[in-house]
């Protein structure tokens, strides 16, 4: 398993590295900010269900099966963004990043130690045959 994880890692392209980093961005931004209404939570499960429905019925062509990482991640995507936007509606944020410079630095920081990890085995990694 360990090689597993590191192969992954090692081969991981840019654009996952990204949206690894708007998923530690989200976590870290709603646990600071958490809201526990269930009504926040319930909309935005109902707007991940609705769009995300059509994000399939939009990205599919008949006869090609989708992977199930692409199809969670279009449902994901529209849950975290009405969730982020409903949790971070009532503070001062300046388009997504909050004024409050530690929690900025929090955000920063722990997207960092997500990517200096990465960098160390894509430069020092090297699998064995």
């Amino acid at each position: 398993m360990k090689t597993t994880v590191l192969s992954y890692f090692k081969n991981i392209e840019s654009q996952k590295i990204i949206l690894w980093c708007y998923l530690i961005w989200y976590f870290t931004i709603i646990t600071i900010y958490f809201e526990p209404s269930l009504k926040l939570w319930a909309s935005s499960f109902g707007i991940s269900f609705i769009i995300g429905f059509a994000l399939i019925l939009s990205t599919s062509q008949q006869g090609t099966k989708q992977d199930i990482w692409i199809k969670i991640r279009l449902f994901l995507f529209p849950f975290c963004v009405s969730s982020y936007s409903a949790t971070i509606k009532d503070y001062d944020f300046i388009l997504l990043f909050p004024s409050n410079l530690f929690h900025l630095l929090i955000s920063v920081v722990n997207c960092l130690l997500f990517l200096f990890p990465i960098w160390c085995i894509k430069r020092f990694y090297k699998p064995e045959f």
